[in-house]
């Protein structure tokens, strides 16, 4: 781990440590461990004050004034680009610490040690950072490649259920649009991972990560100059249904319902095969997630078919504006075959919305 830290010229590498307060709390012997490690590992890497906790989830992210307070706080300590950064935390706190990094000087070098199976499975190999403004999920953010990533499984023994699926859902989703062979892993070995059997869910994140890390190094848009963002396949109504929950709803069960709803669209249209649909579903409710056909968490059904299904589609103007040009959508055309459409057909969305939630 010391190995990651660069020299400061003849100096050890100085090092800010922001831990998520949600993990501390799960592990309270952990600031004790970290500040026995770099005391261990002294002659590679110094810390330049205490780590700092900050509220872990998204109120990590709906909060400027904790922005603007790693932002003092690099300053008080006289922070180079040359220092490092080392986070340690959920999703949420990967990317407001990565935006205050990434900001700072105009970039201060960034480690990442996701801990949730979501931020290990996905945003954690990115170089997405971002925070919440005007309501909005991720409208202010930046660009930046990390320095290391270090995933640790162990962390994920800690993890409340709902947040341990979140990584899954969002493993299903890479494998629908890419691999159709890890897709049908998953659905296969759904109760497994429901359970969290820990040769299965490993191997899941694992193969997520690397699919992840392919197509940001290899896809040809890391920095989503285009219109389309694959790997944001259903994520126009996770991140609508998460700003019209205020956040109560997770990241993974937000990305669930935008999983199967685009399936079913898909399938409407004649691109997606029924019974692929049904698994897809199936799946995800073996999962533990809301997905529609009868089993929806009523509040979220609510959110769905709020005005007649136009709040929730409203979120597809700002995907298109968080993109920029014309909206385009990944949607399936088989398991493993995501293509790129900007053709969106809103009374047929409208109405797959209502069918999906059994609504009269």
């Amino acid at each position: 781990m010391a190995k990651v830290f660069s020299w400061e010229g003849r100096r050890p590498a100085r090092v800010l440590i922001v831990v998520d307060d949600v993990l501390a709390k799960a592990r309270p012997t952990l600031i004790r461990e970290i500040t026995k490690y770099f005391s261990a590992h002294s002659r590679r890497a110094e810390l330049v004050t205490a780590p700092i906790l900050v509220p872990g989830g998204e109120a990590a992210k709906n909060d400027w004034r904790l922005v603007e307070k790693l932002w003092a706080t690099i300053e008080q300590h006289g922070l180079s680009r040359q220092s490092s950064i080392l986070v340690v935390g959920g999703g949420a706190v990967l990317d407001l610490v990565g935006f205050a990094a990434a900001t700072a000087h105009r970039g201060i070098r960034l480690v990442r040690m996701p801990t949730t199976s979501l931020s290990q499975a996905d945003g954690g190999v990115g170089v997405k950072n971002g925070v919440n403004y005007f309501g909005k999920k991720n409208w202010v953010g930046a660009f930046a490649v990390p320095t290391a990533v270090v995933n640790d499984l162990d962390f994920l023994d800690t993890l409340p259920d709902s947040a341990a699926r979140g990584g899954i859902v969002e493993a299903f989703k890479v494998g629908l649009i890419r691999d159709a062979g890890l897709a049908r892993y998953i659905a296969k070995n759904a109760k497994r991972l429901a359970q969290r059997e820990r040769a299965a869910f490993e191997k899941v994140l694992i193969a997520s990560a690397r699919l992840h890390l392919r197509h940001i190094a290899t896809g040809g848009d890391p920095f989503e100059m285009g219109s389309a963002r694959p790997l944001d396949y259903g994520h126009w109504v996770a991140h609508k249904l998460e700003q019209m929950s205020n956040f109560r709803l997770g990241h993974g069960d937000a990305v669930a319902v935008g999983l199967a709803l685009d399936a079913y669209y898909a399938t409407a249209c004649g691109w997606l095969k029924s019974e692929d649909a049904a698994l897809i579903a199936r799946t995800l409710e073996t999962l533990g997630c809301d997905t529609g056909n009868g089993r929806i968490n009523p509040w979220v059904r609510r959110l769905l078919l709020k005005d007649d299904g136009n709040a929730v589609l409203a979120g597809l103007e700002e995907f298109r504006q968080h993109l920029g040009g014309a909206l385009t959508l990944t949607m399936l055309r088989g398991l493993g075959i995501g293509v790129e459409t900007s053709d969106i057909d809103l009374a047929l969305m409208r109405r797959v919305i209502r069918d999906s939630t059994n609504a009269p």
